[in-house]
Parts: structure tokens; C-alpha cells; sequence
């Protein structure tokens, strides 16, 4: 494991979830070199089968060296969010590194505040063993899994650089590799065991599971054959990607270079992909000639409420609505592209 420097020693980091889990894996690491945490979560009262709140974690940073402000916390309260950075202020001054769940946000972020606040995402290469993990995978699920430590060692890494690191979406085991790292067996919950992959990430599902399978795993998730697709009927899905379409110019696609697929639920659903490499553009039903870059799945409702503006991506994402694999920036650049189209759908 990535040994403590005591570099962080004086910072005061603010993590949200921090009462368990991730969160809490990091709070504790960053704590050994006595940083100052401020836990930021909704858990003040004990769960009746989650283990952990925002005081329990704060007795465990203190005890390994670190400083704790609880604080109750839901990130979908702005003024909850206000009043805990406050009340960080005033015990420790200012906040200095900053866990949240928001990839999105990433570049954005990252171009608004160079040189004055680093920004970057990071994602773990496998699923890791939480209680949420357990709680949604069943029991079956923690022998696939790696422990919160291999995330705890990556954000350590991440809060060491200088702030020209900034707007990288950061892969727990690649950056711990370059630190170092060979051996992740010491990450395991069960060393030796075929993992599951994060499903957020350009795995190969079916190749993940027939390896899971030869070593007596049961993996948690089966690729389906793809189905034949009905033929698209007219409305208002097939009506977005015509005014889409009509949009498209090479300017656009040379500024974009990517292949978006679209997995649809709902009325006039299916597969639809817009191509955004080859010259001028082009939508259309169905899969794309190349590998998609990005896929994107939604109900068509929501669909077409995203494309007319009347939902913003980073909302549909981050409720639940929208679900991505695939390359994030990417994802970022065709929400700039919704917004030019706007106007017109």
C-alpha cells in the first residue's frame, strides 16, 4: 500500500460521505498525516444496518492523528452545503482539497479555476467492497470486490501533486501503478480472485465474465445478445435527430470528434447513434459503423426533454436519469452541443 508522506499534515480536507465507506477511507488516510477533515454527510443517528455516522468517523480520525468537524450534510441541500463550508472556515481557517461526487463537473471546474484549484475525478478499475456494495450486489458480490483501501491510496497520491494536475479523470489502479505499486493483490477482498469491473469503465463484460466463470465465480452481470431492433416509428425522438442532424456542419464534427449511442426506453425507443468523426455528421437508427465512444442510456421522454433544454444532462445524471459508460469528457463536450441546439428543437 502507498505509504503516508505526512505531506498533508495542516491541510484540511472536506469529504462528503465521509461518515463510512470510501469517504471514510480517505478521511483516515489523510488523517495519519494530520490533516484536518471535515465530515460532511447525512448519517447523525446509527443506521439500523449501515455501521457508522459523522461522529462515530470523527472519533476515528482523532484517533489516528487527524483533526474532525462532523457536519450534517446532504449535497442535494445548497444551504447545508453553505453553513458546513462556513463552519470549516471558522475552525480551520479555509479548506484546502475537497471530495465530491460530481465527474461531471470535472473540466468545467478544472478550466474555471487553473492555477488557482486543481480539479480531477477519480474511479476505481473494479467494484469496492462498501456496505452500499453489499446492500445492492447481495453477499455474492464482496469476493469480486476491492477493499476502500486501493481508493484511500489514489486520493492520497491525488491531494501530493502540485495544481497543474488538474481536469484528469484518474483511474485508482493506474495511478498507483505509477507511484509505484505492483502487487494489488493486497487490495483484495479475496487475493486471487477474478474481480468485477467498475461498470462505469471500457470493460469487456462478456470476456470479464466467461474468466469470472472458469474460476468458479459467479459474476453479477451478463451481457445480453443484442436483440433485432423494431423499425423506429415516427415522433418525437426520430423529429430531435432530424433537427439534429440538420444542425450537424464539419466545424462541429471536427471540434467533437466522437460516437454517441443512444440505448432508448420508452415510445419510438431502440438504438440511435450520432456520428460526430466522420465528415459533416451523421444520426441515424440503430448501432454505428465504429465503436461508440460514448453510450448513453434514458427513456425517450427524458431524451428529448434533455435535447430541448428542459433538462440539463448533469441533472439527468446525476438523479439517476441519464447512465453513462464510456469517455466523460466526451460526454461534457455533446452537453456544449445540446446547448447550441437548443434554440431549435
Amino acid at each position: 500500500m502507498l505509504p503516508n508522506t505526512g505531506r498533508l499534515a495542516g491541510c484540511t480536507v472536506f469529504i462528503t460521505g465521509a461518515s463510512r465507506g470510501i469517504g471514510k477511507a480517505i478521511a483516515l488516510k489523510a488523517a495519519k498525516d494530520g490533516a484536518n477533515i471535515v465530515i460532511a454527510a447525512k448519517t447523525a443517528q446509527p443506521h439500523s444496518k449501515l455501521l457508522g455516522t459523522i461522529y462515530t468517523a470523527a472519533e476515528e480520525i482523532e484517533a489516528v492523528g487527524g483533526k474532525a468537524l462532523s457536519c450534517i450534510v446532504d449535497v442535494r441541500d445548497e444551504q447545508q452545503i453553505s453553513d458546513a463550508v462556513q463552519k470549516a472556515v471558522k475552525k480551520f481557517g479555509a479548506y484546502t482539497i475537497a471530495k465530491y461526487g460530481m465527474s461531471m463537473y470535472v473540466l468545467g471546474m478544472a478550466e474555471e479555476f487553473k492555477g488557482e484549484i486543481a480539479v480531477n475525478a477519480l474511479w476505481p478499475k473494479t467494484a469496492i467492497y462498501t456496505a452500499a456494495t453489499e446492500m445492492l450486489g447481495g453477499p455474492g458480490i464482496k469476493s469480486q470486490c476491492r477493499k476502500v483501501d486501493i481508493i484511500a491510496d489514489a486520493a492520497y497520491s491525488i491531494f501530493q501533486k502540485p495544481k497543474s494536475f488538474t481536469g484528469n479523470f484518474v483511474i485508482d489502479e493506474n495511478i498507483l501503478k505509477a507511484e509505484g505499486i505492483q502487487h494489488f493483490d493486497i487490495y483484495a477482498i479475496k487475493p486471487g480472485h477474478p474481480l468485477q469491473p467498475d461498470l462505469f469503465l471500457d470493460e469487456y463484460p462478456e470476456a470479464v465474465s466467461k474468466k469470472m466463470e472458469s474460476a468458479g465465480a459467479v459474476p453479477e452481470f451478463k451481457e445480453e445478445k443484442p436483440q433485432p431492433q423494431p423499425k423506429p416509428r415516427s415522433g418525437a425522438v426520430e423529429k430531435t435527430f432530424r433537427i439534429v442532424k440538420d444542425s450537424l456542419s464539419d466545424d462541429i464534427a471536427k471540434a467533437t470528434q466522437a460516437i454517441y449511442l443512444f440505448e432508448l426506453s420508452g415510445k419510438d425507443g431502440g438504438t440511435w447513434f450520432l456520428d460526430l468523426k466522420s465528415k459533416g455528421g451523421n444520426v441515424g437508427y440503430g448501432e454505428p459503423s465504429e465503436q461508440a465512444d460514448v453510450v448513453m442510456s434514458m427513456s425517450t421522454d427524458d431524451f428529448v426533454k434533455m435535447f430541448s433544454g428542459k433538462l440539463k444532462p448533469t441533472m439527468a445524471f446525476m438523479s439517476g436519469k441519464l447512465k453513462i459508460k464510456g469517455n466523460m469528457a466526451l460526454a461534457i463536450k455533446l452537453e456544449k452541443l445540446m446547448n447550441q441546439m437548443n434554440a431549435r428543437l
